[in-house]
């Protein structure tokens, strides 16, 4: 996660399974178009992010694939869909930047975690190249090794 957010959010959701998919390179913090129930299932926690992924349309950035489960208390004089299209608020140099790197690049852009900051729900989405089977296993690999060492010089120091 970006240690480098500042005090005073709290992380709805996290998209784990991104970190493992991809290599995450450049994070972007991009606001969201949402309704009312939309926001009510957010701090109800009622979200999920594990296919989420963000497109680039007329100079616009769109959020699909995220899952925003409402309450069965939402109102009755609208039709909630928890998958539909949500608009992702970005500076234009911002949209410029990414536009660039998903056209020419060939990267993808992910979206690695939902939190609020200011009373705003803020979505955190980052540059990603897809990963190998083989980059994933070493990744793995490499954590356990780690994860090992820290046990082997917790036990020494004992």
């Amino acid at each position: 996660m970006n240690k480098s957010r500042p005090q005073g959010t709290s992380t709805i959701v996290l998209n784990k399974k991104a970190r493992h998919d991809f290599a995450l390179e450049d994070r972007f913090e991009a606001g969201l178009v949402l309704e009312g129930w939309e926001v009510k299932s957010l701090r109800a926690g009622r979200v999920q992010l594990r296919d989420a992924y963000v497109i680039l349309k007329n100079g616009e950035a769109w959020l699909l694939g995220a899952t925003i489960t409402p309450l069965p208390s939402a109102s009755t004089h609208i039709e909630p869909d928890p998958q539909r299209t949500r608009k992702l608020l970005l500076h234009g140099d911002e949209i410029a930047r990414l536009i660039g790197a998903v056209e020419r690049k060939g990267y993808a852009l992910v979206a690695t975690a939902m939190y609020w900051k200011k009373g705003r729900a803020k979505l955190e989405l980052a540059l990603a190249k897809g990963k190998k089977a083989h980059d994933k296993r070493a990744a793995t690999h490499d954590r356990e090794w780690e994860r090992e060492q820290r046990r082997l010089l917790k036990s020494r120091s004992r």
